[in-house]
Protein backbone atom coordinates (compact mmCIF):
# COMPACT_ATOMS: atom_id res chain seq x y z
CA UNK A 1 0.00 0.00 0.00
CA UNK A 2 1.05 3.62 -0.70
CA UNK A 3 2.23 5.93 1.71
CA UNK A 4 -0.14 8.59 3.37
CA UNK A 5 0.82 12.30 2.17
CA UNK A 6 1.11 14.42 4.73
CA UNK A 7 -1.77 17.03 4.66
CA UNK A 8 -0.91 19.94 2.14
CA UNK A 9 -1.96 23.35 3.10
CA UNK A 10 -1.42 26.17 1.05
CA UNK A 11 -0.57 30.02 1.32
CA UNK A 12 0.18 32.82 -0.64
CA UNK A 13 3.29 33.13 -3.50
CA UNK A 14 6.41 34.32 -2.14
CA UNK A 15 9.49 35.67 -4.30
CA UNK A 16 11.60 33.43 -2.85
CA UNK A 17 9.37 30.57 -4.09
CA UNK A 18 10.77 30.74 -7.72
CA UNK A 19 13.39 28.22 -7.98
CA UNK A 20 11.29 26.23 -6.38
CA UNK A 21 8.12 26.25 -8.56
CA UNK A 22 10.32 26.32 -11.43
CA UNK A 23 11.48 22.98 -11.31
CA UNK A 24 7.72 21.44 -10.01
CA UNK A 25 6.76 23.16 -13.42
CA UNK A 26 9.77 21.35 -15.36
CA UNK A 27 9.33 18.40 -13.23
CA UNK A 28 5.65 18.09 -14.15
CA UNK A 29 6.19 18.65 -17.12
CA UNK A 30 9.29 16.22 -17.97
CA UNK A 31 7.10 12.85 -15.83
CA UNK A 32 3.21 13.79 -16.33
CA UNK A 33 3.16 15.02 -20.25
CA UNK A 34 4.98 12.19 -22.03
CA UNK A 35 2.05 10.31 -23.29
CA UNK A 36 0.63 13.30 -25.16
CA UNK A 37 3.43 15.68 -25.72
CA UNK A 38 6.62 14.36 -27.91
CA UNK A 39 10.58 14.95 -26.36
CA UNK A 40 10.78 18.25 -28.25
CA UNK A 41 7.32 19.61 -27.35
CA UNK A 42 8.10 19.32 -23.52
CA UNK A 43 11.94 20.47 -23.77
CA UNK A 44 10.20 23.70 -25.60
CA UNK A 45 7.13 24.25 -23.31
CA UNK A 46 9.64 23.61 -20.39
CA UNK A 47 12.40 26.61 -22.06
CA UNK A 48 9.66 28.99 -21.65
CA UNK A 49 10.65 29.24 -18.17
CA UNK A 50 14.10 29.78 -18.87
CA UNK A 51 13.71 33.23 -17.87
CA UNK A 52 13.24 33.42 -13.99
CA UNK A 53 12.47 36.26 -13.58
CA UNK A 54 9.85 36.71 -16.28
CA UNK A 55 8.65 33.42 -14.72
CA UNK A 56 8.70 35.12 -11.58
CA UNK A 57 6.84 38.35 -12.50
CA UNK A 58 4.44 36.11 -14.26
CA UNK A 59 3.61 34.28 -11.15
CA UNK A 60 3.83 37.84 -8.87
CA UNK A 61 1.15 39.34 -11.29
CA UNK A 62 -1.46 36.79 -11.13
CA UNK A 63 -3.18 35.43 -7.80
CA UNK A 64 -0.82 32.62 -7.46
CA UNK A 65 -1.42 29.93 -4.34
CA UNK A 66 1.19 27.32 -3.29
CA UNK A 67 0.89 23.98 -2.37
CA UNK A 68 2.94 22.67 0.57
CA UNK A 69 3.65 19.70 2.32
CA UNK A 70 5.56 20.19 5.49
CA UNK A 71 6.36 23.61 4.71
CA UNK A 72 7.97 22.45 1.36
CA UNK A 73 5.95 23.78 -1.94
CA UNK A 74 4.98 20.36 -3.89
CA UNK A 75 2.70 22.39 -6.13
CA UNK A 76 0.84 25.86 -7.25
CA UNK A 77 -1.93 27.38 -8.83
CA UNK A 78 -2.54 30.77 -10.80
CA UNK A 79 -5.61 32.80 -11.69
CA UNK A 80 -5.33 35.70 -14.47
CA UNK A 81 -8.08 38.27 -13.69
CA UNK A 82 -11.34 36.32 -12.23
CA UNK A 83 -11.99 34.22 -14.83
CA UNK A 84 -8.59 32.10 -15.88
CA UNK A 85 -7.17 29.70 -14.73
CA UNK A 86 -3.30 30.11 -16.35
CA UNK A 87 -1.01 27.22 -14.40
CA UNK A 88 -1.68 24.58 -12.61
CA UNK A 89 1.13 22.38 -11.85
CA UNK A 90 2.07 19.86 -9.25
CA UNK A 91 5.28 17.45 -8.50
CA UNK A 92 5.02 14.53 -10.18
CA UNK A 93 5.78 12.79 -6.38
CA UNK A 94 2.22 13.97 -5.13
CA UNK A 95 0.26 13.87 -8.52
CA UNK A 96 -2.85 12.15 -7.93
CA UNK A 97 -2.99 12.72 -3.95
CA UNK A 98 -5.39 15.73 -4.09
CA UNK A 99 -2.89 18.49 -4.26
CA UNK A 100 -4.25 19.72 -7.86
CA UNK A 101 -7.87 19.52 -6.43
CA UNK A 102 -7.13 21.50 -3.34
CA UNK A 103 -5.64 24.09 -5.23
CA UNK A 104 -8.59 24.60 -8.05
CA UNK A 105 -11.18 24.05 -5.19
CA UNK A 106 -9.64 27.30 -3.99
CA UNK A 107 -9.17 29.08 -6.97
CA UNK A 108 -12.54 28.40 -7.78
CA UNK A 109 -13.85 29.79 -4.24
CA UNK A 110 -11.55 33.03 -4.56
CA UNK A 111 -12.77 33.50 -8.28
CA UNK A 112 -16.55 33.13 -7.07
CA UNK A 113 -15.79 35.67 -4.24
CA UNK A 114 -14.06 38.12 -6.61
CA UNK A 115 -17.69 37.81 -8.98
CA UNK A 116 -16.59 35.50 -11.42
CA UNK A 117 -19.64 33.95 -12.67
CA UNK A 118 -17.02 31.07 -14.65
CA UNK A 119 -14.21 30.09 -15.04
CA UNK A 120 -11.79 29.01 -18.52
CA UNK A 121 -8.78 27.13 -18.37
CA UNK A 122 -6.36 25.80 -21.29
CA UNK A 123 -5.71 22.51 -20.40
CA UNK A 124 -3.27 20.34 -21.56
CA UNK A 125 -3.57 17.29 -22.92
CA UNK A 126 -2.77 15.81 -20.27
CA UNK A 127 -4.89 17.73 -17.85
CA UNK A 128 -8.30 17.44 -19.69
CA UNK A 129 -9.41 14.64 -17.67
CA UNK A 130 -8.80 16.24 -14.27
CA UNK A 131 -11.06 18.86 -15.55
CA UNK A 132 -13.69 17.13 -17.16
CA UNK A 133 -14.29 15.27 -13.89
CA UNK A 134 -14.51 18.74 -11.66
CA UNK A 135 -17.29 19.75 -14.41
CA UNK A 136 -15.51 21.61 -16.59
CA UNK A 137 -16.93 21.64 -20.49
CA UNK A 138 -14.47 21.56 -23.66
CA UNK A 139 -15.21 24.90 -25.70
CA UNK A 140 -12.70 24.59 -28.49
CA UNK A 141 -8.90 23.28 -29.39
CA UNK A 142 -5.84 25.27 -29.99
CA UNK A 143 -2.77 25.46 -31.17
CA UNK A 144 0.23 27.50 -29.35
CA UNK A 145 3.99 28.05 -31.05
CA UNK A 146 6.26 27.80 -27.47
CA UNK A 147 9.53 27.74 -28.72
CA UNK A 148 9.11 26.88 -32.15
CA UNK A 149 6.99 24.26 -31.33
CA UNK A 150 3.42 23.41 -31.79
CA UNK A 151 1.30 22.29 -28.64
CA UNK A 152 -2.22 21.58 -28.61
CA UNK A 153 -4.70 22.25 -25.91
CA UNK A 154 -7.88 22.58 -24.95
CA UNK A 155 -10.17 25.64 -23.66
CA UNK A 156 -12.97 24.44 -20.75
CA UNK A 157 -15.21 26.03 -18.98
CA UNK A 158 -17.22 25.97 -15.70
CA UNK A 159 -20.08 27.72 -14.33
CA UNK A 160 -19.05 28.22 -10.90
CA UNK A 161 -21.78 27.28 -8.26
CA UNK A 162 -23.14 24.31 -10.80
CA UNK A 163 -20.19 21.45 -9.59
CA UNK A 164 -21.33 21.00 -5.77
CA UNK A 165 -23.25 18.32 -4.48
CA UNK A 166 -26.91 18.95 -3.32
CA UNK A 167 -26.75 19.62 -0.01
CA UNK A 168 -23.16 20.88 -0.09
CA UNK A 169 -21.76 24.06 2.20
CA UNK A 170 -21.44 26.69 -0.73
Amino acid sequence: MGQTLPKAALRPFLAADIPVLAAIYAAAIEELSGDDYSEAQQEAWIAAIDDEDAFGRRLAGELTLVATVQNSPVGFASLRGKEHIDMLFVHPSVAGQGVATMLVDALEKLAGSRGAKSLTVDASDNAQGFFLRRGYVAQRRNTVTINGEWLANTTMQKTLGSGQAPGAPS
